[in-house]
């Protein structure tokens, strides 16, 4: 990790912002699909997208919400291309009419940016019976990902530009079970801890982007897949959990990210020319990292892409 001002390769640290890492990057004529938009780092992403000129669909849980940040987008840009569409990634009959609904746009798609998430939050069962994080952060990034693919495809022929795929992953995928994935205890609440499935659900974000890098680069397709860790930011994600969240209030603001920094990774990634063509890595404050060994498993990761592939059926 590169602390506050120490730059990496890249010429970036973990003080840049969004901004800074997208400057003088003409994103118009591209179209981008960020998930959790609504709020925190999934907002400034679709903001600076918009900035740079990307047409941007965000896919919202609270539509509200989301009509709040497209307009407060467009008051400061407004010549910006902001959409909203229903996205509720814990339900893979939400997820199935989100991308039904993009399809009938007829619009391509060169970026998709896996960004929503939740953490923390005690033993549920989300609406198709699967353990609630688990569910939101990987089930339906991965089923979104395997409808939206075919439009990626035909844009990347069409445009002749690449398409970029982003998995908003986190550094917790170190801290998991010790399994890595518990496959046969995925939604079973006998020795469910809160950080360990918050865990497994970002480390099956990691594994995902690494068996689709390897998959696309098989196939000859022009689009690249990487995950990342935004680093830690003060965002509604600490919601479900009171001690961490009171920690934030308290020193957060000296010690972490803010939402401007956190947004820099992601859009680094989905942007940047030095990233072109780089696929199957794994990115913190705009420079490659380390992942862990679980993460770097190619037989954990058919498993898991395997596994999850009989869920979405």
């Amino acid at each position: 990790m590169w602390f506050f001002g120490m730059k990496g390769p890249s010429g970036f640290s973990a003080s840049s912002t969004a901004e800074e890492v997208t400057q003088g990057i003409d994103g118009s004529g591209l179209t981008a699909v960020v998930t959790g938009a609504s709020s925190g780092i999934g907002a400034e992403t679709a903001r600076v997208l918009a900035l740079r000129g990307v047409h941007v669909f965000m896919g919202v849980r609270n539509m509200a919400a989301g009509k709040d940040v497209k307009e407060a987008i467009v008051r400061e840009i407004p010549n910006a291309k902001v959409d909203t569409l229903e996205l509720d990634l814990s339900s893979m009959a939400s997820v199935r009419k989100f991308a039904s609904d993009y399809s009938a746009s007829r619009r391509p798609l060169n970026l998709l940016i896996n960004n929503a998430g939740i953490m923390a939050v005690p033993f549920t069962l989300s609406s198709d019976n699967i353990e609630l994080q688990f569910a939101t952060n990987h089930v339906g990034h991965f089923l979104l990902t395997s409808l939206l693919l075919d439009t990626m495809k035909k844009t990347a022929r069409n445009s002749n530009k690449g398409g970029r795929i982003v998995n908003v992953a986190s550094d917790a995928h170190w801290l998991t079970y010790w399994e890595g994935i518990r496959f046969d205890k995925i939604s079973d609440p006998s020795g469910y801890k809160r950080p360990l499935a918050y865990g497994q659900s970002k480390l099956a974000n990691v594994l995902h982007a690494n068996q689709l890098a390897r998959t696309l680069k098989d196939e000859g397709v022009n689009i690249t897949a990487n995950s990342l860790h935004p680093g830690v930011i003060k965002t509604n994600l600490f919601r479900y959990n009171s001690t961490f969240n009171g920690l934030m209030d308290k020193v957060g603001k000296f010690v972490f990210k803010n939402v401007q920094q956190g947004a820099a990774t992601t859009c680094y990634v989905a942007l940047h020319p030095q990233v072109e063509g780089t696929s199957g890595e794994y990115f913190a404050d705009s420079n490659l990292a380390r992942k862990s060994p679980k993460a770097k498993d190619p037989d954990l990761a058919n498993k898991l892409w395997d596994f999850t592939m009989n869920l979405i059926k």
